[in-house]
């Protein structure tokens, strides 16, 4: 067994063993507010609304929920980590190891995309309370779901490089990701909107990234497939990138 091998089925054993050692704080909550999502917005809301898309409101929002929590729980699970080994100096012994720069940023994103996959498997369970499991493309629904919650990851990853405290690394997803997730489209079809703000809410990666996983589910989408797996191969890249930058050059992590 290779000596990269081992730190990285290390460093993921680690991450995993971080958010299941407290599942009723990591796994529990994000399965609870997405399930009110469904009593509230699918089932109160979603009867008066209609149809969406050719589906009822609960079958069109349902995709988009649970790819919501997948992008949450990928970034916060990579930025907290990191960011608590880079508060313990744990870090600093990591970089000074013989473990390359890749299997360290792949360890940790990896162990984000676990938990983020494993919160998106909980909530698509408690979906079939509501609704039955529709499936188009079970190959668009997996590549969607790994691309996606590989790139929030790495995401959480250089948020954790440049945060100097705790309070840093829910900055990001407080004023940043929330608002493009809900204006991602989870809750409405962007066809719906006026050109111009068609137009504007193009320029929000997350649509692209929901109506792609919606594809999978429903066969419906207002973005083409051919956009969503571009604009999800050129956001890994540039993130995998500058985490790499980063991390080799031990920008935000040496003292």
């Amino acid at each position: 067994m290779s000596l990269s091998w081992i730190a990285f089925k290390t460093i993921l054993n680690k991450e995993i063993h971080r958010f299941m050692r407290i599942w009723v704080q990591t796994l529990v909550p994000p399965v609870i507010t997405m399930t009110l999502y469904f009593v509230i917005f699918g089932q109160l809301i979603g009867n008066r609304i209609g149809e969406m898309g050719g589906y009822s409101y609960m079958q069109f929002i349902v995709p988009g929920l649970i790819m919501m929590s997948v992008i949450t729980n990928s970034f916060s699970n990579v930025a907290s980590s990191f960011y608590s080994t880079k508060f313990a100096r744990n870090v600093e012994e990591l970089l000074v190891s013989p473990t390359s720069t890749h299997i360290i940023i792949w360890g940790y994103v990896v162990g984000g995309m676990t938990r983020g996959i494993l919160v998106g498997s909980l909530v698509t369970v408690v979906s079939l309370l509501f609704i039955p499991l529709e499936l188009h493309s079970w190959s668009v629904v997996i590549l969607t779901l790994l691309m996606t919650s590989a790139a929030f990851a790495l995401g959480g990853l250089i948020n954790a490089v440049f945060a100097r405290s705790f309070d840093d690394i829910s900055i990001i997803p407080t004023f940043v990701l929330t608002p493009l997730t809900y204006l991602g489209g989870v809750f409405y079809s962007i066809s719906l909107l006026p050109a111009f703000w068609q137009g504007v809410s193009k320029l929000n990666p997350i649509v692209y990234m929901i109506n792609g996983f919606r594809y999978g589910f429903l066969g419906v989408s207002d973005i083409a497939l051919y956009y969503t797996f571009s604009v999800l191969i050129l956001f890994i890249s540039l993130l995998y990138g500058f985490a790499y930058y980063l991390i080799n050059r031990g920008i935000g992590l040496r003292n």
